[in-house]
C-alpha cells in the first residue's frame, strides 16, 4: 500500500515467474509441488525472526534475499535495518521506509527511529520525521518531539509543558525521553518542580524505585541516595529524621511515608498521625500520604479504608487512588461519601461506565435527583459490558440482542482481502509468529488511517479472519464497530459439538463456559500464557494433572492438554468443582479460576456485600477486570444460546460475603 508502481516492478516480475515455475512443478510433480515456494518461505521468516532475536546480523543478510518478492519482505526488510539501525544513515533508514511506505513495518521502523532520534538529540531529523508517524501511539515519542521543538525554537517551553506533563506521569518505567524534556521545562520554569515530586511519589508507590531516584535527580543528583535511602528503609529513616524544615526534607519524608504505607499501612497512619510530621509537613503532602495509606488499606479490605481517604480532603490525587476511596465508599455502604468521592476523579475517569453506573446508584439511594440517575443509566445501558448490562436492567430493560446488520457484500470482503497488510498478518499469524502477525492486523484495522477502517470494512475483516479460525482476530475487529454490531461474531462458538454437551454433562452453564473461554484465550487454540497456563481454557500444568486425576483421566501426559478436547474436559471440571466449592456463585469460581480459590475466600470475609460491590473491590485489578468480563459475556452468550433476553442479577446473585454455616466445608485441595 502506499507504495509506487516504479517499485513494483521487480517484485511484481519475481512473482509472476514464481508463479509460472509452480505451475509448471504442479503439471509435472504435484506432490511435490504443492506450497512448496511458501515452505520455503517460511522457514526463511522462522529463521530470520531467530537471527533477528539473537542479533545474528550476518545470518539476517544471508537469509534475507530469499525473501525477495515474497509479501513478508516489508518484515524481512524491518528486522535486517532493526538489527542495525544504530549504525545506519540517515539515507539508508529512509530508503527502507520510502519503499514499504503505508505498511506497518514501515510505521514500526520509524517510531524505532523517532525514539533514536531523540536520544541523539538530531532534533531536525526528528521533526522533519514525526509528522509522518501515523500509529502516533508513544508517549515517549512525544515527550521527545516536544523538546526538539523547544530547543530549536519550535515551540515556547509553555505550549508543551502540559503535554510533556501528563505524558511524563502516566509512564511506569524509567524512560529517558519524558524525564529529559520534563527536566528541560521544569529548569525553564515552565513546570512547577513539585511535578518532579509528584512522579517520585508515584513511582514508590508503585515500588519502582528507578522512577523516583530519576524524577528527584532531575532537581538536584545528590538528592537520589536520600530517595533510595528513604525507599529502602522507610521505618528508620523516620525515625532517624526528627523535623522536615527544608522543602526537600519534607518531600523526601512524604515519599518515605508513602513508601512505609505500601508496606504497613498501620504503622504509616502511626506516623502521619505524630504530631512531628502533621505540624511540618504541607496540607499537599499530608493528603498525599493519606491517600496512599487509604489505597493500602482498601486493597487490604480493611473498614478503616475511607477514613483515611476523608483526610485527603479534595486534593488532586492520582485517579488510581480515588478510584479505591470510591470502592472504599461502596464497601462501607456510604452512598453520600460515593457521591464525593466520584467527584474527585478526574474529568476523564468519570466517563468510565463503572463510575456513571455507581453515582446514577448513588444517586438513587439519596431519593434525590431521580431523573438525573435515569439519564446516566441510559447513557451506558447496553447488551455488553458488566456495567452496561447492569445499568440495562436497572431500567428494567434485560440484556437483548440487536439485530445483525446485512452481511458484507461480496465488493466489501474483496476490498478488504486485497489489503497486502491483512494478508501479511493472517500468514504471520498461520506460521506462528502471532506476535507480528496481531500487531500488524491490529494497525491495519485501527491505526492505518485515523480512527481505522469504516465499519462494513471492519465487519467484512472480521468475517474474513473469523474463516480463518483467527478467533481473536475476529472477535477484536467486531468489537470496533458502534453502529453495525454483530453480536454472533462478536461472540463466536466454535467448537459447539464439544463444549456445550461437556458442559451440560457436568452440571455447567455452557454460556459461562463460553464466557470463560472467550475471556481466556480468545478460542485461540495453542494460546499460551507467560506463566504456563496452556489451550482453550489456559489450564497451568500443575492444575491439570491434579483436575486429571480427580476425574479419573487415567494416563494423562502434560502435552494432552493442547488438545482441544482435552483441555475442555480438564478446564470445565477444574470450573465446575470451584463452582461447587463457592456455593455455585458465578463471581467467586470466575475469581478462583484466575487468582486461585485461595484469595476469594479471603476476599469474601466481612461484611456481606451487594455482589457486584463485592466484584468491584476484588483487590487484583487483572481479576477483577476478569470477573466482570467472564460475568459480561457469559450473559451476551446465554442470550444467543437460547435465544432468550438474559438478567444479569440471575447469574451475578445478589449478595457475597462469607461462607455460610450450613455450607459444606471448603475443598482446601482445590489448587
Amino acid at each position: 500500500m502506499g507504495i509506487g508502481a516504479s517499485r513494483r516492478i521487480l517484485p511484481a516480475l519475481r512473482r509472476a515467474a514464481t508463479v509460472a515455475a509452480l505451475a509448471l512443478l504442479a503439471v509435472l510433480a504435484p506432490a511435490r509441488a504443492q506450497g512448496s515456494g511458501e515452505e520455503t518461505a517460511r522457514r526463511a521468516v522462522l529463521e530470520m525472526r531467530e537471527a533477528f532475536q539473537k542479533g545474528d546480523a550476518a545470518r539476517l543478510a544471508a537469509l534475507r534475499p530469499r525473501l525477495d518478492g515474497h509479501l513478508t519482505e516489508p518484515l524481512a526488510d524491518y528486522w535486517l535495518l532493526r538489527n542495525r539501525l544504530e549504525r545506519a544513515d540517515t539515507g539508508e533508514v529512509r530508503a527502507v521506509l520510502a519503499r514499504w511506505a503505508g505498511s506497518y513495518w514501515e510505521d514500526r521502523l520509524r517510531n524505532d527511529w523517532l525514539l533514536l532520534l531523540g536520544a541523539r538529540g538530531d532534533w531536525a531529523t526528528l521533526l522533519e520525521e514525526a509528522p509522518r508517524f501515523r500509529m502516533n501511539d508513544d508517549p515517549e515519542v512525544r515527550c521527545w518531539v516536544a523538546l526538539a521543538q523547544v530547543e530549536t525554537g519550535a515551540a515556547s517551553p509553555a505550549s508543551v509543558a502540559e503535554a510533556v506533563r501528563t505524558a511524563w506521569l502516566g509512564q511506569r518505567t524509567a524512560a529517558p525521553g519524558c524525564a529529559r524534556a520534563a527536566g528541560r521545562l521544569i529548569a525553564a520554569g515552565a513546570l512547577p518542580a513539585e511535578v518532579a515530586w509528584q512522579r517520585a511519589r508515584l513511582g514508590v508507590e508503585a515500588g519502582r524505585l528507578a522512577v523516583a531516584t530519576q524524577a528527584v535527580a532531575l532537581l538536584d543528583a545528590d538528592w537520589a541516595a536520600l530517595v533510595e535511602r528513604a525507599f529502602n528503609a522507610p521505618q528508620r529513616y523516620l525515625d532517624d529524621k526528627l523535623t522536615a524544615v527544608r522543602h526537600r526534607t519534607k518531600e523526601i519524608v512524604t515519599l518515605a511515608l508513602i513508601r512505609l504505607a505500601t508496606q504497613d499501612p498501620q504503622a504509616a497512619a502511626a506516623h502521619a498521625e505524630h504530631l512531628r510530621w502533621r505540624a511540618q509537613l504541607t496540607a499537599e503532602e499530608r493528603a498525599w500520604v493519606w491517600g496512599a495509606i487509604g489505597r493500602r488499606t482498601a486493597l487490604r479490605l480493611q473498614p478503616e479504608a475511607l477514613d483515611h481517604f476523608a483526610r485527603t480532603w479534595e486534593a488532586a490525587l492520582p485517579d488510581e487512588w480515588r478510584a479505591w476511596h470510591v470502592r472504599a465508599a461502596l464497601r462501607a455502604g456510604d452512598w453520600a461519601a460515593v457521591r464525593r468521592a466520584i467527584g474527585l476523579l478526574s474529568p476523564q475517569a468519570q466517563q468510565d461506565p463503572t463510575w456513571i453506573y455507581w453515582l446514577a446508584r448513588a444517586l438513587r439511594a439519596s431519593d434525590q435527583a431521580g431523573e438525573a440517575a435515569q439519564a446516566l443509566l441510559q447513557r451506558i445501558a447496553g447488551p455488553e459490558g458488566f456495567y452496561e448490562q447492569l445499568a440495562a436492567e436497572a431500567l428494567g430493560q434485560p440484556v437483548t440482542l440487536p439485530p445483525a446488520p446485512p452481511p458484507p457484500t461480496a465488493a466489501e470482503r474483496a476490498a478488504v482481502r486485497a489489503l497486502p497488510g491483512l494478508q501479511r498478518a493472517l500468514l504471520l499469524i498461520d506460521w506462528g509468529l502471532r506476535t507480528e502477525g496481531v500487531r500488524e492486523w491490529h494497525y491495519e484495522v485501527a491505526l492505518h488511517v485515523p480512527g481505522g477502517l469504516p465499519e462494513r470494512e471492519l465487519l467484512a475483516a472480521a468475517a474474513w479472519a473469523c474463516e480463518r479460525a483467527v478467533w481473536d482476530r475476529c472477535i477484536n475487529t467486531s468489537s470496533r464497530t458502534r453502529q453495525q454490531v454483530d453480536i454472533a461474531q462478536r461472540y463466536p462458538t466454535p467448537l459447539r459439538e464439544l463444549v456445550v454437551p461437556r458442559a451440560r454433562a457436568i452440571g455447567l452453564d455452557p454460556a459461562y463456559v463460553y464466557g470463560l473461554i472467550r475471556q481466556e484465550s480468545r478460542f485461540v487454540m495453542d494460546a499460551r500464557s507467560h506463566v504456563g497456563a496452556s489451550g482453550l481454557m489456559q489450564v497451568m500444568p500443575a492444575t491439570a494433572r491434579w483436575t486429571a486425576r480427580r476425574i479419573g483421566l487415567r494416563d494423562f501426559q502434560p502435552h494432552q492438554i493442547d488438545d482441544p478436547e482435552v483441555n475442555v474436559t480438564i478446564g470445565t471440571a477444574y470450573l465446575k468443582l470451584a463452582l461447587d466449592d463457592f456455593e455455585g456463585s458465578m463471581a467467586l469460581a470466575a475469581a478462583a479460576y484466575n487468582a486461585g480459590p485461595g484469595r476469594p475466600r479471603q476476599w469474601r470475609q466481612g461484611p456481606v456485600l451487594e455482589a457486584a460491590v463485592w466484584v468491584e473491590n476484588i483487590p487484583f485489578d487483572e481479576t477483577r477486570d476478569y470477573v466482570k468480563r467472564v460475568l459480561a459475556n457469559t450473559h451476551v452468550y446465554a442470550a444467543l444460546l437460547t435465544g432468550q433476553p438474559q438478567l444479569p442479577s440471575a447469574r451475578l446473585g445478589a449478595t457475597i460475603g462469607p461462607r455460610l454455616a450450613t455450607a459444606r466445608a471448603p475443598d482446601t485441595e482445590l489448587p
